[in-house]
């Protein structure tokens, strides 16, 4: 009997892999009827991974969000699942202990069945406790293996490591191909050597496009025994996304698989739907680039997942470096020239910092190290004078342990700066919190919500979720969703649009002003907007980059005011940037005399942000 394989439509990553956003509730709940009656898919990906963070960035409630997603495909019979990042949970930084036991329990009430949990270390001490608290919490476990290729992650590395997860409690295993850049061949051994170990495991194979090697990895997965496979679909197929649920079901048939047939009136139901998504707003945060394979991601390894926001942010990072470029008389770059030159500082990083698995925040950041090195090195200076902290904490193993060496010169640099190579646990470094968190909600009379998840989703995310209770992210994603659609419908002939737009934020209308070109738009107001702190005597402290400007990272710091005397080396702020918080450090001691930027507000490279005297 033909052996059957089933088809998983990754609708949370084809967003995540095309441009910056997810869509929102009201087209989720509209799609899933369509979805469903194409009756193809045995499971959907619904949540997880930067889906929830997206739906704070634009003002929505993710928790709302998801139990009305999840929901239908309950009803209809197919499992969901989602992507969730061990140690880290839904976001770039490790989370509590007491945090990481509460997202599982969450989730499973929302109406998640399934649990994809990788670490871009592949390090079991991350992998293993959450394997354990998803499964005390309902949910099938799914451990992945995230695959890259580099002398060190082998055929036998892979097959170990899967024993490994399985010994441990995991209910599936999940090829994590997330660049797609696994070797056919190699990747068909793998799932060999994990059937043979555990004949009934069920094996679902994620991978994307972009470099070209997905259809004959799909191919080689199944005829090794893989069960599930992830697919997408136009418009959202192939690029830097997923093969296409068609093409992948066309193929398997003629290879003698039994699959499910597609009804294809339903198909083009979903299709339009998501069309009409783009033209509603997440079009306008998709490159065009991403539609197009490419082979020149062979060699940096980058993630489809990771490429959709690293096109949109790598036009604001060519706008900046160019305006320095012109301010010194030097030629500007095409976005070719510096995609080029970021994708060969990828391939010069990676090995240098051990061999981290190129999927989030890994990926992130080793892409974030590349591009300030080739930023840093446009404008004269050294390679590796801007590392963030918590590219150091991957560094030096609180994260987990590297799969390689760490280069001897990124070895005495640490040293150099007193910095010091961990080898325990990495939960140990990251003590409980919730506590703190729901006091905190309680003073300022939130709702802890229900089964705790908006305790959950303001411990998990306290930033985004402070923007989205104020209505500054809603008011900041409508002013730059404004700026781009006039862009884009500006009149030929370099005539501008309109200057400002109004928006409306919890019954609040905000008044956001609209820039061109290179000029920055301000921020948006309410009435009255909060006034700056006046400025004082002293020297300007600049922003090292652009980015969002915060004044702390995270509920274990307090943050720096006016009249607080500071010692050279202290840290005054943070700018996030590409998904990293970048630390701004005092180059001498002094007295913080005026604080120029609020917390949450976007700066540019050498804006000033604080005065200290």
């Amino acid at each position: 009997m033909a052996k059957e394989v089933k088809f998983s439509l990754v609708f949370r990553d084809m967003w995540q892999s095309a441009g910056k956003y997810q869509p929102r509730v009201d087209q989720l709940v509209k799609v899933a009827p369509a979805i469903i009656k194409m009756g193809c898919f045995d499971r959907v990906e619904t949540n997880g991974g930067g889906f929830e963070q997206v739906n704070l960035l634009y003002g929505e409630n993710p928790n709302k969000s998801v139990r009305a997603w999840t929901k239908p495909f309950h009803e209809a019979g197919i499992q969901t699942h989602m992507l969730d990042r061990a140690l880290n949970g839904l976001r770039m930084s490790p989370c509590p202990k007491d945090l990481r036991k509460l997202f599982y329990k969450v989730k499973k009430a929302q109406g998640t069945d399934i649990t994809r949990i990788f670490c871009g270390l592949n390090d079991p001490r991350n992998v293993i406790p959450s394997i354990q608290y998803a499964k005390e919490a309902g949910m099938i476990a799914q451990a992945s293996l995230c695959i890259t290729h580099s002398p060190i992650h082998t055929v036998e590395y892979y097959v170990n490591l899967a024993k490994t997860f399985i010994d441990a409690g995991a209910d599936e295993i999940c090829l994590k191909d997330m660049a797609g850049i696994g070797r056919p061949v190699s990747l068909g051994k793998i799932v060999e050597g994990i059937k043979a170990y555990k004949e009934d495991i069920v094996i679902q194979y994620h991978s994307h496009a972009g470099p070209g090697f997905n259809m004959a990895s799909i191919l080689e997965v199944c005829n090794a025994g893989c069960d599930y496979v992830d697919t997408g679909m136009s418009p959202l197929s192939w690029g830097t996304g997923h093969a296409d649920i068609i093409a992948v079901q066309e193929m398997l048939k003629d290879a003698g698989f039994k699959v499910k047939e597609i009804n294809m009136a339903a198909y083009m139901e979903v299709r339009t739907q998501i069309q009409e998504m783009c033209d509603d707003f997440l079009g306008y945060y998709i490159p065009k680039l991403n539609h197009i394979n490419n082979s020149l991601l062979v060699k940096p390894g980058l993630p489809g997942g990771m490429m959709g926001s690293l096109m949109t942010d790598l036009e604001d990072n060519l706008k900046s470096l160019n305006k320095w470029k012109v301010k010194n008389n030097q030629p500007e770059l095409t976005t070719d020239e510096l995609l080029i030159k970021l994708f060969d500082e990828v391939a010069y990083v990676w090995p240098k910092v051990g061999y981290p698995c190129l999927v989030t925040p890994f990926s992130q950041y080793v892409k974030n190290l590349a591009l300030m090195n080739v930023i840093q090195m446009e404008k004269g200076k050294e390679r590796w004078s801007m590392i963030a902290d918590t590219i150091w904490d991957m560094i030096l193993g609180k994260a987990g342990q590297l799969p390689g060496p760490v280069a001897p010169e990124i070895v005495e640099l640490a040293k150099k700066e007193g910095k010091v190579f961990e080898t325990n646990d990495p939960q140990s470094y990251f003590p409980d919190d919730l506590e703190e968190y729901k006091k905190k909600m309680q003073e300022k009379g939130w709702e802890l919500g229900e089964d705790d998840e908006e305790l959950f989703e303001y411990s998990m995310h306290p930033g985004q979720y402070e923007a989205y209770k104020s209505g500054k992210a809603k008011a900041d994603f409508e002013a730059d969703l404004a700026k781009r659609k006039a862009e884009a419908n500006a009149p030929a002939g370099g005539a501008e649009g309109p200057k400002s737009v109004t928006v409306n934020v919890n019954g609040v209308n905000y008044k956001v002003e609209i820039a061109y070109g290179d000029a920055p738009a301000p921020a948006a107001a309410a009435g009255a907007a909060p006034a700056a702190a006046p400025a004082g005597e002293g020297e300007d402290i600049l922003a090292p980059l652009e980015g969002k400007f915060y004044l702390v990272k995270d509920n274990s710091e307090t943050p720096k005011k006016v009249g607080d005397a500071v010692q050279a080396g202290d840290t005054l702020g943070y700018i996030e940037a590409m998904k990293t918080f970048n630390a701004i450090r005092a180059d001498k001691a002094g007295t913080i005399t005026a604080i120029l930027v609020s917390s949450g507000d976007s700066v540019e490279e050498d804006d000033p942000i604080m005065k200290l005297a």
